[in-house]
């Protein structure tokens, strides 16, 4: 699909943009929590289990990792998102997690850029997910760019994310999201990788969920509100008065990273779920993984560490790491399998 160059320069610029925003400006959720602290563990005095036995193993969608953390999708298109993700991608490789691009749209528009988000050569073995906005479907992507994006990255499932709100308050966002679920639906009939859906900050319902299962979505990302506010990363960059009011007005929309856990394994108790939205530690990640989530996904945390060294992003996995086995060790649980059925996880 050849675009014009100034649509093409118009979504590099923004996504540079993203990033300076998300790494120097307040743009997080002020008012809206991710709800994980309604919730704590049962303390267990005498675990039972030496602490180097914890194993944090999982799977998801067919693939072993060594722990269950995703490096949530970001960035891609510039230089700088260049450097990021090859960072990222070499911690994902080194700990065995799996990993998400940024969305690969200004890649298809503009294909010198498309080296920013080639990883696979760093990351060989992880489990790596492509990424394309949902409502891009809408404006004459379809199979075969959403294969183009898989193929590029030589990744395992493509995520399809959902960003009505952002869209709503982007400059010439594109909002005709009007029939977008027959087309999803078609979408994962015909490509050959799983498909996720995945929000960016505003949360899945349950109802919604299930749509997009019956639809034939392989998993879903619920992306809940409580961390990175993405009306307020627009209301950044707004052109005008009436986008900055929009920003700010919606800047605490959305349904919270637990509530969405809870009530999309409600409904769906199979459906490989990963929880992300304003986890921030691993103690967040613990809690999310008690609650149903099957991986759980951090961005700013990553983004901030990548951004600054490699040797500071390699500290922030290691502190996770400490803190995820620490939680399993003080509730008496020897792996993950144990601790999600465990019931050590009380509302308070």
């Amino acid at each position: 699909m050849n675009l014009p160059l100034s649509l093409s320069g118009q979504t590099q610029t923004r996504k540079a943009e993203h990033l300076r925003i998300c790494l120097d400006e307040d743009v997080q959720f002020s008012q809206t929590t991710n709800g994980l602290e309604r919730y704590r563990f049962i303390h267990c005095c005498l675990p039972e289990i030496n602490r180097d036995e914890i194993d944090l193993g999982t799977q998801f969608l067919g693939k072993s990792l060594s722990y269950p953390l995703l490096i949530s999708s970001m960035t891609g298109g510039t230089e700088f998102a260049g450097t990021i993700n090859r960072r990222l991608a070499e911690v994902a490789q080194h700990y065995n997690m799996a990993m998400g691009v940024g969305s690969q749209r200004v890649a298809l528009e503009k294909p010198q850029v498309a080296t920013t988000f080639a990883v696979r050569s760093l990351a060989p073995d992880i489990l790596l997910f492509a990424n394309l906005g949902a409502v891009q479907l809408n404006y004459k992507y379809g199979l075969d760019e959403c294969r183009r994006v898989v193929d590029a990255l030589q990744a395992d499932a493509l995520i399809l994310h959902l960003n009505p709100l952002q869209e709503c308050i982007q400059s010439r966002g594109d909002t005709k999201f009007r029939g977008l679920l027959d087309k999803i639906e078609k979408l994962c009939s015909k490509l050959p990788v799983p498909v996720i859906a995945k929000e960016v900050g505003n949360g899945i319902s349950a109802a919604m969920a299930k749509k997009l299962i019956d639809a034939g979505i392989s998993a879903i990302d619920v992306a809940g509100a409580g961390g990175t506010s993405w009306a307020k990363v627009e209301s950044e960059r707004a052109e005008n008065s009436l986008q900055r009011r929009l920003g700010m007005t919606f800047a605490n929309w959305g349904l919270p990273t637990a509530e969405c856990i809870t009530s999309v394994r409600e409904i769906a108790p199979e459906i490989p779920l990963i929880a992300s939205g304003g986890l921030r530690h691993g103690l967040d990640v613990a809690k999310a993984i008690a609650l149903g989530a099957d991986l759980a996904g951090l961005a700013l945390p990553f983004l901030q560490a990548a951004a600054e060294s490699e040797t500071v992003l390699y500290e922030l996995v290691e502190v996770l790491i400490a803190e995820m086995t620490t939680v399993l060790f003080c509730t008496g649980t020897a792996n993950l399998a144990e601790f999600k059925h465990s019931q050590v996880l009380q509302r308070v």
